[in-house]
């Protein structure tokens, strides 16, 4: 019997060795490859790091990055503040339709994303866009992005604060009421600070949902037309006739990003639970 356990336990650590290269060694080439001197992405010319000097120098992975930049900050702005009182309507507050509410609030997290993003291009396509002609108005590529990215970053930062609304210990507002406060000075002076980690926290997370998004970017643009994120720039440069070397070098980049907000994302739960 314990022959068998340790032959279980071995077959268990080989297969958790297996997924994590599956999962990780495409990563660190990607990584290796950036350094590369050679003319394409795919090919291996040496070490170098003339390929970061040369991405640092490109006007159009300066105009992509403003973009990304931009959009994830507003997205991450409008997506914070919105769902911050979402958590605390779901939590705090009964009403009538909650649970349905409660239900959609879950769903840009649940479906696939290229699923939300066909949805918002046939949304902004047959309805919204229509609707503000009749008015005069024009949708731009930017606030439809934003639009977009605002639908499931708030869902993301719902769930890191209600997260914390839930293991809050709730006296110290009650004391605050019983010295005279009111709601507002408490939500402002109490319920505000003890909150502060996990909104910042999901609005770090928010901001490199958004900095990384590609499906929804690229339909609520229309293919890119005009407006290129990070992620449309690295797209769009595998269409040339041969993969150039930046695509690896501001992937690489991002990841640097994206891994640095998520680390600091969970650092300030942990600190704040």
């Amino acid at each position: 019997m314990r022959k068998l356990d340790r032959w279980i336990d071995l077959c268990i650590k080989i297969d958790a060795i297996f997924v994590y290269l599956f999962l990780y060694l495409p990563i660190f080439v990607l990584v290796l490859y950036s350094f590369s001197a050679g003319r394409y992405a795919l090919v291996w010319g040496g070490f170098s790091l003339e390929t970061y000097q040369k991405v640092l120098r490109d006007p159009e992975v300066a105009q992509a990055l403003g973009n990304s930049v931009a959009v994830a900050l507003s997205a991450t702005l409008v997506a914070t503040v919105l769902g911050t009182l979402l958590a605390i309507a779901l939590e705090r507050y009964r009403f009538r339709g909650q649970t349905l509410v409660e239900s959609v609030s879950y769903l840009p997290i649940l479906i696939p994303e290229i699923v939300m993003a066909v949805g918002l291009l046939l949304f902004f396509a047959q309805f919204f866009r229509p609707a503000l002609g009749l008015v005069g108005l024009e949708l731009g590529p930017f606030p439809s992005v934003m639009a977009g990215h605002v639908a499931f970053g708030l869902s993301y930062v719902m769930v890191v604060v209600r997260a914390r609304l839930q293991h809050m210990d709730r006296s110290l507002e009650e004391a605050a009421l019983d010295l005279g406060a009111r709601p507002w000075q408490v939500f402002y002076r109490v319920t505000l600070p003890m909150l502060a980690p996990a909104i910042l926290s999901g609005a770090l997370l928010a901001f490199t949902l958004s900095l990384d998004d590609f499906y929804i970017t690229y339909f609520s643009t229309a293919g890119g037309t005009g407006f290129q994120t990070l992620p449309l720039y690295i797209y769009f440069l595998q269409g040339r006739a041969g993969i150039p070397p930046q695509v690896n070098a501001v992937a690489a980049l991002m990841l640097l990003v994206s891994l640095s907000l998520i680390a600091l994302s969970l650092w300030m739960q942990r600190r704040g639970g």
